[in-house]
């Protein structure tokens, strides 16, 4: 089993690598929009106390597909590998017609089986995540 870790994606908010290789299977870690380059989380808006006021669900969708690009070459895969997608959203019914709209800009072509859900958090201010699977 090979293990996957790249300064290319974000650091990961716990004890587990960006990817695991079992056999030709390549599981991602969940990934999110934050960036590699100073853990910011793209159009995020947030008072002088810190507090989130408001986020950018577009910005979060193009930096989560980037960060999942990211693993995915790290671990000599392809976009067109990705055979399985769950998506969590913190606001199912604000924030998934634009997440659908972007998502098939992405995926026009490779067209992996898909899995939405709706939560009430993530560990971090994020709006998106993504955990995928990957036939390689």
């Amino acid at each position: 089993m090979n293990i996957v870790r790249t300064p290319s994606a974000p650091a990961p908010v716990g004890a587990y690598p960006h990817a695991r290789r079992v056999g030709n299977l390549l599981f991602l870690s969940g990934v999110g929009p934050r960036l590699a380059s100073d853990n910011s989380i793209p159009g995020n808006v947030y008072d002088n106390a810190g507090t989130l006021l408001e986020y950018d669900i577009e910005a979060q969708c193009h930096s989560v597909f980037a960060n999942v690009r990211a693993v995915l070459e790290a671990s000599g895969a392809r976009w067109e590998d990705l055979v399985d997608v769950t998506v969590f959203l913190t606001d199912m019914a604000r924030d998934f017609t634009i997440y659908n709209r972007i998502y098939a800009e992405y995926f026009n072509v490779a067209q992996p089986c898909r899995t939405t859900l709706g939560i009430s958090a993530l560990p971090t201010p994020i709006a998106i995540e993504l955990k995928c699977i990957a036939s390689l």
